[in-house]
């Protein structure tokens, strides 16, 4: 599990997040949701030690952040920011294996190309694995990139908008990929999403952040509804329930 308690960010006398408390249920999927500015990304970023914490901790099982060695916490968590800027021409293959680097170092062994062939076959990229990225469409790359997370082998996988850049199709067959990591490998899945309705589809539990602090959490039942809506984002909304999802219309 991972525990998040009384975490703070500020640049200058701008709290950003303040007082951020929470729970990663495992096996699921936990979205952050909120305005733009409400500190999702922030909070994310200090979960996962991509940014230095002001105040509060983090415990992963139970060990607190800044104790773990980065080796050994990036054989626990996978984190993919909303812009990856690879400077040098890979192939998906080629990218793919550095989710390998925690266990080999660049040296891939047999059970490294095992994970690497599982995750290439998982994203349906087996046929195009020799592509290299900048000749692939937006789908196609943001498929290879979690490739490379699911080829990291990692019980927590942490992903900021997963779907920026994507269109409707490919947003759902990402979404529908994530849900099945859950289902069918057992991850557990952290995300920070604009899109209500596509959190609302496919999370287990959503966490609301409005000017840097949790406003409410809870199942999807419990946050997807028009008050809730209405008092995060400040605009008017209708929630209707289409074959048991909850989708969310604003005005």
């Amino acid at each position: 599990m991972i525990e998040v308690r009384n975490l703070s960010k500020s640049y200058g006398d701008k709290m950003v997040v303040h007082d951020v408390s929470l729970k990663i249920q495992k096996g699921k999927i936990t979205s952050l949701i909120g305005p733009n500015g409400a500190g999702k990304s922030t909070a994310f970023s200090m979960i996962t030690r991509l940014m230095k914490r002001d105040g509060g901790q983090v415990f992963i099982e139970g060990k607190e952040l800044d104790s773990w060695d980065k080796k050994e916490l990036s054989k626990k968590i996978a984190i993919l920011k909303q812009s990856n800027n690879i400077n040098i021409r890979l192939r998906i293959r080629e990218l793919v294996s550095f989710g390998r680097f925690p266990y080999c170092e660049g040296k891939l062994q047999a059970e490294d190309i095992k994970y690497v062939e599982e995750a290439i076959e998982y994203m349906r990229l087996t046929d195009i694995q020799d592509k290299y990225l900048d000749e692939l469409s937006g789908g196609q790359r943001q498929r290879a990139y979690i490739a490379m997370v699911i080829a990291q082998g990692t019980e927590y996988i942490f992903l900021d908008e997963p779907l920026n850049n994507l269109d409707m199709n490919n947003s759902v067959q990402m979404m529908k990929v994530l849900k099945k990591l859950c289902d069918e490998l057992g991850k557990t899945i952290i995300l920070v999403m604009h899109d209500i309705n596509f959190t609302s589809c496919y999370s287990d539990y959503i966490i609301c952040l409005k000017n840097g602090m949790i406003a409410k959490e809870g199942r999807v039942d419990e946050i997807i509804n028009k008050e809730t809506l209405e008092d995060i984002y400040e605009m008017d909304f209708d929630v209707k329930d289409i074959d048991g999802k909850k989708i969310s219309i604003y005005y």
